[in-house]
């Protein structure tokens, strides 16, 4: 769970206003109050630190005296007094205080985490609390009205979070919960994130054997047998589409010393999430958190004519980004990570035209899935590289392509999203549950060319600087499996399965049985299908049905006595997908599932 960080500039000043009806920010920053309210008074002595609305929900920092630690059962004891305090519509009333009177308040009453901000902040004369029965807060608001309107409030979990988000730092304790204006609202979220947790990719990942995350890497994905088939099919499949769409696949360094991160501004911008290696007092390398300058050093390896441009580069390699602990969660969001990562160089009048293929590469790829998705546009960020007139047109040319491709009301703008060298659109994917995730990403950038002095010959003989597309369309492979686990709640298409038909002898210690078996295994297998026998003794078949359907193989075939005697091969098979069954043919079914494998259909 990301370790979210609340500026202390939000605690500064007057009350904000309230607007005419309660917001769920409001209503969700109001219950972080009252749950601190509830905290203190059943555990004297607690401290508070911040508290604000997020995402679905509130959560509020605590240090308990004596290095104490919540428990499941102290949250329903928090929560019931949470539930009582709201009974007597307790009202939220502001109150402006001097520095020193704000300073004194807080500090008397023993919370120094509010001191705190208020030193961090000494140019603020005056500072903002809110009062709620007798817990008062450093706070700007705005806040509903009174503690009565809090009576759909569930507290979640408690989980450790280092103070400021710094691991340097204590750690103090953190309460999740989260609020709705009514039980009806509470009830439909509760199930939804029952839901959620059901096709949680860490669960499955771990209940199919698809992977592992060990303390000793964290962040770091430990790919298993069947894991490894998944990704390399992906992987395999990515290739072979970008060969065939004219893309040259190069293998880059990981690790860089670190003169080309100062050419290509990742070290001035990104060298907080880059792991860095010193060699010595004057050598230090870093490793490369993502492909592109080390596709401009490919492309600079020679001369290059107008006449070859578009020049498409493919880059699989590994790549290492130093994410806070607090931020990794599984392999939605990792530290070593493999992308379909491109770059592609082009002369201006080609932006359009490859963007169109670019465009054709997402939808293909997407729809190969039956995903839904739907495009954002990030513009300049604050701390930009370059020219702004060159950014100027980048935007521009950009929104014109997404008005061509989406119309003006099928993207959104993000102001100040894009990447440090240039604007971006990423794709945001609607999974099966209504969730969003952002997946690939296709950025157009005129500024790390110029850096490396890309350039190539026009029809004139002049050098000119290219453009440079980059794109990932899956993005990061680990995250893009990760979603599409929760989005199947991994029923994966029967080309990704890593066993896609599983044989069940009836009677596993007859020798004619199991020879006939393994003799169906090894037809499949010779087919370029992957079988798997159950040949565990004194197990029931239907109990080995069971671990088939929880093992989500997508066809079970069982092979009894009269099948070996009938000869006629004829067998029976389970669609677990379908939850059918019929008998048929071995050459019949060898030939549907190959169909399925090469047409890659999802089911």
């Amino acid at each position: 769970m990301p370790d979210e960080i609340v500026d202390d500039a939000a605690e500064a000043g007057a009350p904000l206003q309230a607007p005419e009806r309660p917001t769920l920010d409001m209503l969700r920053h109001s219950a972080a109050h009252l749950m601190a309210a509830a905290v203190v008074e059943l555990f004297p002595g607690a401290q508070y630190d911040v508290g604000p609305a997020i995402e679905d929900g509130f959560f509020y920092n605590f240090r308990l005296p004596d290095g104490a630690h919540f428990t499941e059962d102290d949250l329903d004891s928090i929560e019931a007094r949470m539930k009582e305090l709201a009974s007597r519509g307790l009202p939220y009333t502001p109150e402006m205080l001097s520095r020193d009177a704000a300073r004194t308040l807080f500090d008397r009453s023993g919370q120094p985490f509010k001191v705190d901000i208020i030193d961090r902040l000494p140019d603020v004369p005056h500072f903002s609390v809110y009062r709620t029965g007798d817990f008062v807060d450093l706070c700007r608001g705005p806040h509903v009205p009174d503690s009565g309107w809090l009576r759909a409030v569930k507290l979640q979990r408690v989980a450790g979070v280092y103070w400021r988000g710094d691991e340097r730092n204590e750690q103090l304790q953190r309460i999740y919960g989260t609020a709705w204006f009514t039980q009806e609202d509470l009830d439909a979220y509760l199930e939804r994130l029952a839901e959620a947790e059901r096709r949680d990719h860490r669960r499955i990942g771990k209940e199919l054997e698809l992977f592992h995350f060990d303390a000793t890497a964290p962040g770091m994905t430990y790919w298993l047998p069947n894991g490894v088939i998944v990704f390399n099919e992906l992987l395999e499949y990515s290739r072979a589409e970008h060969r065939r769409r004219g893309y040259l696949e190069i293998s880059t360094p990981i690790i860089n010393e670190k003169h080309l991160w100062e050419i290509s501004g990742h070290w001035e911008h990104f060298r907080e999430n880059m792991f860095q290696i010193p060699v010595d007092e004057r050598t230090t390398y870093g490793t490369k958190p993502m492909n592109c300058p080390n596709a401009m050093v490919v492309y600079n390896l020679r001369r290059r004519s107008y006449r070859e441009l578009p020049v498409r580069f493919a880059d699989w390699g590994v790549l290492h980004r130093f994410e806070r602990s607090g931020t990794l969660h599984g392999l939605l969001r990792v530290r070593k990570m493999q992308q379909d990562d491109s770059h592609i160089f082009v002369t201006e009048d080609q932006i359009e035209e490859e963007y169109d293929r670019v465009f054709d590469i997402v939808h293909h790829f997407y729809g190969l899935f039956g995903l839904k998705y739907r495009f954002r546009l990030g513009t300049r960020p604050d701390d930009f590289m370059g020219d702004p007139a060159l950014w100027d047109r980048a935007e521009t040319s950009l929104m014109g392509i997404l008005e061509r491709h989406a119309g003006k009301d099928g993207f959104v703008v993000e102001a100040g999203e894009g990447a440090f060298y240039g604007p971006k659109i990423d794709m945001i994917m609607e999974d099966a549950i209504g969730r969003d995730w952002q997946l690939g990403t296709i950025q157009l950038d005129f500024q790390l060319p110029r850096r490396f002095n890309c350039v190539y010959v026009d029809a004139a003989g002049q050098e000119r600087t290219p453009a440079v597309i980059h794109r990932a369309i899956f993005g990061s492979l680990e995250r893009f499996l990760g979603v599409l686990i929760e989005h199947v709640a991994g029923e994966l298409p029967l080309w990704l399965a890593p066993v896609q038909c599983e044989l069940v002898p009836v009677q596993d210690d007859a020798e004619d049985v199991m020879s006939y078996v393994n003799r169906v295994a090894d037809e499949m297998t010779g087919a370029g299908l992957r079988a798997g026998v159950n040949s565990r003794s004194g197990e029931r078949m239907q109990g080995k049905i069971r671990d088939a359907e929880l093992r989500r193989v997508p066809y079970v075939v069982v092979i009894g006595r009269r099948d070996v005697e009938r000869g006629d091969g004829v067998i029976r098979v389970r669609d677990t997908r379908r939850h059918t069954e019929e008998n048929t043919q071995l050459a019949d079914l060898i030939g549907r599932l190959r169909d399925e494998v090469q047409q890659r259909r999802l089911a």
